[in-house]
């Protein structure tokens, strides 16, 4: 059973991020399953840190998109809208040069929050971080 009240739009959600940081960061939205949300960003000279590999901070940028464009679109999005609450991230091996991919999948969907799990692999598929994101669902303003 899908998780998505529409189905995912990954082509206009691409379009709608050209002009932010998801855009300037190379950030791609690729396929949206019954139940997951995947994408990927490049390892290069906008994601990388001073020592040559992916900046932590860009991975939890890449987790944290995944997620809050997920919930964006399990809920009615007429009637409510989803913002990031807290994340947290543990990075297990850095990736030089290449893209990393990242999967949310829901933990947790309730009425006022969401829960998600966000794995970051490297191109051989080695987990290169885990991100915990829980979203606030809330009431579009007029929408009551």
């Amino acid at each position: 059973m899908s998780i998505w009240h529409t189905a995912f739009p990954i082509a206009s959600a691409n379009e709608r991020s050209q002009g932010c940081a998801n855009g300037h960061l190379g950030i791609e939205l690729l396929d949206a399953g019954d139940d997951f949300l995947r994408g990927r960003i490049p390892v290069d000279a906008r994601t990388r840190q001073p020592a040559g590999v992916l900046h932590g901070g860009v991975s939890v940028v890449l987790a944290e998109t995944l997620a809050s464009w997920a919930s964006a679109y399990v809920v009615d999005p007429a009637q409510y809208h989803c913002v990031g609450q807290e994340i947290n991230a543990n990075h297990l091996r850095a990736v030089p040069d290449g893209w990393v991919y990242g999967v949310a999948r829901p933990l947790h969907l309730g009425r006022s929050s969401h829960v998600w799990d966000v794995r970051l692999t490297d191109e051989a598929d080695r987990l290169t971080c885990v991100s915990r994101v829980t979203m606030a669902v809330l009431k579009t303003p007029g929408r009551y």
